[in-house]
């Protein structure tokens, strides 16, 4: 019952003729107000250019509390649509699935990558989409990444000590260690730290080459600097969470990352960055993704 239609694949859908005789009415399910507000406006614009006049859109805010579930379907089902997209929060679609499905109301996100929604759809036949990655993509094309251009290479393995960042880097190297491929360094180090200087002797004790840290872009700009300033030419590879904005430390030029593309860079999706620009809009965050989806 479940899928994870590609977004470029979905785009060239997107402005493909329309074969309904009737515009179809959608719900666009995004926050408003506050930080997440900002997301919730780039979902709406994404919507509102790719539905033009083939598409009814009802405009619906996720307050993403916990418990917000069930409201939400009321309110979804109230509305009197034919699909539901949209949904950045995870307390956005526990308790309300199981009543869409009812309804016969298929749901679209496109921001959610936490496995526990799409493990619940596949089991009860819930018909949930998604076209964010899902939480094993990353770690599956992180241990690829390793493993094809790193296989000669004395890399070494760090987590900061979180929960997440521990079972990614647990992961990443028990897939490795499947293929007969070792890290030659495992270490957990403190995150934001303004500077790391003794994890970067530990490194070059160590011998290592390449380094693979599960950190965000604030704890990889500290390692990057100091592995520059210590004269170390260490490759630094991260996951998504690179894709950020910089903190105190920019990223050094030439550390990796394995992370989404930049959508709007793509071919494929010209048609409708040029749309939304041609009103003085623009089709970044979450605008590309709303788009395909509605």
């Amino acid at each position: 019952m479940s899928i994870k239609p590609f977004l470029l694949a979905a785009l060239v859908a997107a402005f493909a003729p329309s074969a309904l005789s009737a515009p179809i009415k959608i719900a666009v399910v995004a926050p408003e107000g506050d930080a997440l507000g900002l997301l919730g406006d780039q979902a709406r614009r994404g919507a509102n250019a790719a539905a033009g006049d083939r598409a009814q859109l009802v405009m619906l805010s996720e307050s993403c509390e916990d418990g917000s579930g069930p409201k939400l379907a009321d309110m979804i089902k109230a509305a009197g649509v034919q699909a539901a997209v949209g949904f950045l929060c995870t307390d956005s679609l526990d308790g309300s699935l199981a009543p869409l499905s009812e309804a016969k109301i298929p749901v679209i996100t496109i921001g959610i990558r936490a496995p526990i929604p799409m493990e619940d759809a596949l089991r009860h036949g819930w018909p949930l989409f998604r076209l964010a990655p899902g939480p094993q993509a990353e770690r599956e094309r992180l241990a690829e990444t390793i493993r094809r251009y790193w296989a000669d290479k004395p890399f070494a393995i760090l987590d900061d000590g979180t929960i997440t960042s521990r079972d990614t880097a647990e992961w990443v190297r028990n897939a490795l260690e499947t293929q007969g491929l070792k890290p030659t360094f495992t270490d957990t180090f403190r995150p934001a730290q303004e500077v790391q200087t003794q994890l970067m002797r530990r490194l070059a004790k160590a011998g290592v080459t390449h380094v693979f840290a599960a950190a965000d872009r604030a704890d990889m700009a500290v390692m990057a600097r100091d592995a520059k300033k210590a004269g170390l030419p260490l490759v630094f590879l991260g996951g998504d969470a690179l894709n950020a904005v910089d903190m105190d430390a920019p990223l050094e030029s030439g550390v990796l990352a394995v992370t989404t593309p930049d959508w709007t860079e793509q071919p494929d999706a010209k048609a409708i960055v040029e749309a939304l620009a041609a009103t003085g809009q623009s089709a970044d965050g979450y605008a590309l993704p709303a788009a395909a989806a509605a």
